[in-house]
């Protein structure tokens, strides 16, 4: 029961967030500090994608649940580096602050 007609702005909407996890975790991976940020937004906007693919699957079934999975899959990599990279981080800064 696939759809034929999809949202142009929905996936607009998420190809440009789909720009900014990339450059968040090159970011880190080149830096390997986290520490500025926000675990708690990472988790909400996982959250939100699981919402919106939730929708999909129900209600909507269309080529805009791939772009909802992509973003929850670079999310999520975001937030796998910030559990990795975070407690590093803490001790690297309470070993300078020595």
């Amino acid at each position: 029961m696939l759809e034929k007609s999809f949202s142009f702005f929905e996936i607009a909407m998420l190809l440009c967030f789909a720009v900014s996890w990339p450059i968040s975790i090159f970011k880190t991976l080149k830096t390997r500090f986290v520490l500025g940020k926000s675990v708690t937004f990472m988790i909400i906007i996982l959250i939100g994608y699981v919402f919106g693919i939730i929708h999909k699957l129900f209600y909507a079934l269309d080529i805009v649940l791939f772009f909802y999975a992509l973003n929850f899959i670079l999310v999520g990599t975001d937030i796998g580096l910030y559990f990795y990279y975070a407690p590093r981080n803490r001790r690297d800064r309470l070993q300078n602050c020595t």
